[in-house]
């Protein structure tokens, strides 16, 4: 029986080395952090037009270049209008009726889209020509608008003015400003 014992004892060695060999085990945390940058709805324009020429009583028309509305707000409803507005449009000082074209003078249409991206419906404020609108000193018309639809979208348009110039005005280089805003 001897032989039995010495077995059990070696045994119980054997095991109590094994566990006292298996190393514990290691962790280590790494705190990990990311920014989420807010989008943006963006609008790009023309720094500057030149519609062309013509006389006194004739309508000046010309394409205002492209404008483009970029939405990088990743929202939920990515629905957005662009509206735009026109100032007079003055040659010399403009001190007298004859040297000024107010924007009601002046028929604006977006036309469609030349480009979008994303979702959602993107629907020009004036189709073509013959639903062009007069511009507004006081009161901006829908340019462009798009409904519906999520995350990121873009859409751009190249719109035509047309410049109904009264007969009583003076020759010259007449400016003023037309300005696109969206929201």
């Amino acid at each position: 029986m001897r032989t039995s014992r010495i077995l059990t004892v070696g045994a119980a060695t054997v095991t109590a080395i094994a566990l006292a060999a298996t190393p514990a085990a290691a962790q280590e945390d790494t705190t990990t952090t990311f920014d989420l940058d807010a989008g943006t709805l963006d609008m790009t324009v023309p720094g500057t037009a030149d519609l062309g020429n013509g006389g006194g009583g004739t309508t000046i028309t010309g394409q205002l270049g492209v404008v483009t509305v970029d939405d990088t707000r990743a929202a939920a409803d990515a629905t957005w209008t662009a509206e735009v507005e026109a100032t007079d449009f003055t040659t010399d000082d403009g001190g007298d009726a004859s040297e000024i074209v107010t924007p009601g003078n002046i028929d604006y249409w977006s036309g469609a889209a030349t480009a979008t991206e994303g979702n959602g419906t993107f629907t020009p404020g004036q189709a073509d020509a013959g639903a062009a609108e007069p511009l507004s000193d006081v009161t901006p018309i829908t340019a462009f608008d798009h409904t519906g639809g999520t995350g990121n979208n873009s859409a751009s348009w190249n719109p035509t003015l047309e410049v109904n110039v009264p007969l009583a005005n003076v020759a010259g280089t007449y400016t003023g400003t037309v300005t696109h805003s969206v929201a």
